[in-house]
């Protein structure tokens, strides 16, 4: 079963497929924020090309919103972090995923599963962009620049201007 949600930015949509039977606490606490409507005018604010793009916890003058309690690492799910998949971003805490999540811009098993470890337990993937590809390219081509000790933030803002069930 899967929900599909629409990531509307200012760089264009896309489509994507939620795995709630592979990361169902994960699904449900992404909903949540989605839902209650916490990431309309957040920013993509971490920007790597061939890497991933990362959004939904700072505002556009990179101010980071306030967020819940952390969510379970669910990364031991099977899923690979490979172009296109949805991820949860968190610090090197293993069960400190809240709001901001990722987009891999390439294959990046580097990031799945490999133990039950600090340093082996990768990042939760629990979603894949069926339609819009082409705005995680566009989005990964646009111009960065560092702000404060913030590095790789595009140089104009990259809005969420809303995420929403299909």
């Amino acid at each position: 079963m899967s929900t599909r949600i629409v990531i509307k930015t200012s760089k264009g949509d896309m489509e994507a497929d939620l795995f709630e039977d592979k990361a169902p606490e994960t699904v449900a606490n992404f909903l949540s924020y989605a839902d209650a409507k916490f990431y309309d005018g957040t920013v993509f604010h971490r920007v790597i090309p061939g890497f991933m793009i990362q959004g939904g916890g700072f505002t556009p003058d990179m101010r980071q919103k306030p967020t819940k309690a952390p969510v379970k690492n669910e990364a031991r799910n099977g899923l690979s972090n490979k172009r296109g998949t949805l991820a949860m971003a968190r610090t090197s805490v293993v069960d400190s995923a809240t709001s901001q999540f990722f987009v891999n811009h390439a294959d990046n098993a580097f990031l799945d599963f490999r133990a039950p470890t600090a340093q082996g337990y990768g990042y939760c993937v629990f979603g894949e962009v069926v339609s819009g590809l082409e705005t995680l390219d566009a989005i990964a081509k646009v111009p960065t620049k560092t702000v404060s000790w913030y590095e790789n933030v595009p140089a104009e803002p990259v809005v969420i201007l809303s995420v929403r069930r299909a």
